[in-house]
């Protein structure tokens, strides 16, 4: 009883936590003045460093260990502190996506894009697929969630990749969405099959 009030209390810890970075992560970005110019070790860009990276963690390191989702923090972190660095001090694109001095940015956001979308979609997916399959082996697949998280991180690329080429519209994001549904519902049939064996 009492390791379960500790384990709470430091749950409850940790997402204070996390929103206090996160709060003060979001504050310099909005109204910090952060911009591309300043020296790499400024103290205000050393703070937004250290909390955008203590935000990332404190958000994706126990949603990892309290649902067993081995490489979730790394993700997490990786994608989420590049996004906020491009963010801050990346000068943005003006050009379009396949102009080679914009290509490299483009290149940074749609990567962090996709990791972000990836590791903030996978514990929402885990849960709803508990919720969702009634046998055991289908409902704690994690090669399921780990696909169907990468697919999600690959719908928002690809959405960015469409707006940096100039050509997104409704049309081309139901088609996006509808091929990425079809490719999972391929994969849940083969693995049903494969089961029902």
């Amino acid at each position: 009883m009492d390791s379960l009030r500790s384990q709470i209390s430091l749950s409850i810890l940790a997402a204070v936590a996390a929103g206090l970075c996160w709060a003060v992560a979001l504050a310099l970005l909005l109204f910090g003045g952060l911009h591309a110019g300043e020296p790499h070790l400024a103290p205000q860009r050393l703070i937004y460093y250290v909390m955008a990276l203590g935000a990332a963690l404190l958000t994706f390191a126990p949603l990892e260990s309290g649902l067993g989702m081995p490489g979730l923090a790394v993700e997490g972190t990786v994608g989420t502190t590049l996004l906020l660095y491009g963010l801050a001090f990346v000068p943005p694109p003006t050009e379009w996506l396949l102009s080679l001095p914009d290509m490299p940015v483009y290149a940074l956001l749609i990567g962090a894009i996709f990791l972000c979308g990836a590791a903030g979609s996978r514990p929402f997916l885990y849960v709803v697929g508990q919720r969702m399959f009634k046998e055991r082996v289908q409902a704690l697949d994690q090669r399921r969630v780990r696909r169907q998280s990468y697919e999600v991180g690959l719908l928002i690329s690809a959405l960015a990749a469409l707006a940096g080429l100039r050509v997104l519209t409704w049309v081309s994001v139901l088609l996006l969405a509808l091929v990425l549904m079809i490719a999972e519902l391929l994969f849940l049939a083969r693995f049903q099959a494969k089961t029902n064996l």
